[in-house]
């Protein structure tokens, strides 16, 4: 197990063997999920969007259908009208 330490200021240093993993450069920019269970992940935000895919599934939700997801941005955008 990897630990670091959190600064007055509420900073870390990733340890390096997290940042090659995550091919973390300096600038890199990185997010942190909370989940249902409260744990915290944390996902660089210098990948294809495709492998973050089902990162947030939920047991039982159902996943919507493209009909569901029209139906939901058609009324979301009539509600601005």
């Amino acid at each position: 197990m990897l630990s670091t330490t959190v600064t007055d200021t509420g900073q870390i240093t990733l340890p390096e063997e997290i940042r090659q993993h995550l091919k973390l450069v300096s600038g890199s920019r990185v997010e942190f999920v909370m989940d249902a269970e409260g744990q915290v992940k944390i996902f660089p935000l210098n990948v294809a969007v495709e492998t973050l895919s089902g990162i947030l599934h939920r047991l039982h939700i159902q996943p919507a259908s493209l009909e569901d997801m029209e139906t939901a941005i058609s009324k979301g955008a009539n509600d601005w009208t």
